[in-house]
């Protein structure tokens, strides 16, 4: 199903219309959405190569760019994409967007994970719904990118530079924050796959034609800075599951603290094996999911 959405241009001078096509699936859509780093990967992605190959220690690293952010009372992650760009130069190394490609090779995942997300979509299909993953993180697309399961998302949501003609990063062209991270669910749920997009975004769209619907929703953080997609998901009729490493206790005392503050759904161990919580958690849903999609068309 295809909706034609005529869109205006608001300049006074000049009235153009636009004609989108917004692509409606047959099959109701399950699309999962995770944060990176903690969640899917152990610590940030950072730590697996890149800032040891600039002669740094990871405690350092991040404490330096705390102690920059807070003297000119800047965002996190602005400066940490600095502060990168920063040290690379100074050991002569290589900022162009396959440098950073490179060092996601490095990165290792939690339990299942490579096996998880083709296992999960078949399961999706085996029961009637189209089950596609996503990542909305505050850490770099380009390394994520390089990593073994880049691959297996419908779209990759994270900052990232802007390089010059010579193929060099020379400016962060998209920071995402614990805040913003909010406005790539609003793409989802319309089926915008552009970080640059910011017009269709805006546009009115029936909530019947909307691509995947917030309750057809599940989103997986590990911390304090996924708080907000968690509540707005939960709130919104999605479901949210907070999860920690394995026998990390301050992680795991984080994500219980989000349960019983009602931030999130669930809490579990970022294990994401056959027959461990989360599959089990995520394959009743998937299942709820597809009977409350069918109890809707019902009551038409």
């Amino acid at each position: 199903m295809e909706l034609h959405c005529p869109i205006a241009n608001s300049n006074k001078e000049t009235t153009a219309t636009y004609d989108i096509v917004f692509k409606k699936e047959k099959l109701p859509v399950v699309a999962l959405v995770y944060d990176f780093d903690g969640t899917l990967a152990p610590g940030n992605m950072q730590e697996f190569s890149f800032i040891g190959s600039v002669g740094e220690r990871v405690a350092d690293f991040w404490g330096q760019t705390q102690v920059m952010a807070e003297e000119q009372d800047s965002d996190n992650v602005l400066v940490y994409m600095l502060y990168m760009l920063q040290k690379a130069k100074e050991k002569g190394l290589s900022i162009r967007k396959e440098s950073f490609t490179e060092y996601g090779k490095s990165v290792h995942f939690f339990q299942g994970v490579m096996e998880w997300f083709d296992r999960i979509k078949e399961y999706g299909a085996e029961n009637g719904v189209i089950v596609e993953h996503y990542i909305n993180s505050s850490g770099m697309r380009e390394i994520i990118d390089g990593t073994a399961i880049a691959s297996k998302f419908k779209a990759i949501f994270a900052s990232c530079y802007y390089y010059d003609k010579n193929g060099d990063a020379i400016w962060p062209a998209a920071a995402i924050n614990y805040t913003n991270k909010t406005q790539y669910l609003y793409k989802i749920n319309k089926g915008i796959f552009s970080m640059s997009d910011s017009v269709l975004i805006n546009e009115s769209m029936p909530e019947k034609m909307k691509r995947v619907p917030f309750r057809n929703m599940i989103y997986f953080g590990d911390g304090e800075t996924d708080v907000p997609c968690m509540k707005m998901v939960k709130q919104l009729g999605g479901t949210s599951v907070a999860v920690f490493e394995p026998g990390n206790t301050k992680k795991e005392g984080c994500a219980r603290n989000l349960f019983n503050q009602g931030r999130v759904n669930f809490c579990c161990e970022a294990d994401y094996r056959n027959g461990s919580r989360v599959d089990t958690i995520i394959k009743t849903l998937i299942r709820k999911i597809k009977a409350d999609e069918e109890l809707i068309e019902l009551a038409q």
